[in-house]
């Protein structure tokens, strides 16, 4: 059964309703918090996802990879962007602090000179 999203419009309430496609026209929903009739359908976000080869192919095809090498800022936003379209959030803490660095323009030999611990358990 679908969930619909509601909002009161008179006490901000949201809440969700479980309905059949067929009982949605009919069903005429009240906030359960002020018994409100006065409610709108809010509509949730939806995310399309790709698998992990179609986001990163996405990510080379934007970026020239041979430029990489020589802008670190570059690099870094690339960085940035994988991390985010793969959802990678159980990523050490390092490899922000790198990224940062990336982003402001210090190079990866620069960086590796400053956190010589780097990638180290």
């Amino acid at each position: 059964m679908p969930v619909y999203d509601f909002r009161c419009s008179d006490c901000r309430n949201r809440f969700e309703i479980f309905l059949t496609y067929a009982q949605y026209d009919q069903h005429r929903p009240l906030c359960p918090a002020c018994a409100s009739a006065n409610v709108q359908r809010v509509i949730r976000k939806v995310r399309v996802t790709r698998g992990d080869e179609g986001r990163l192919s996405s990510l080379a095809d934007d970026a020239n990879l041979d430029a990489l090498d020589s802008d670190p800022r570059a690099l870094g936003r690339m960085m940035r962007e994988m991390k985010n379209e793969v959802g990678a959030d159980d990523l050490p803490a390092e490899f922000d602090e790198v990224v940062n660095r990336l982003e402001k323009g210090q190079s990866p030999a620069e960086i590796e000179r400053d956190l010589p611990d780097l990638g180290e358990e």
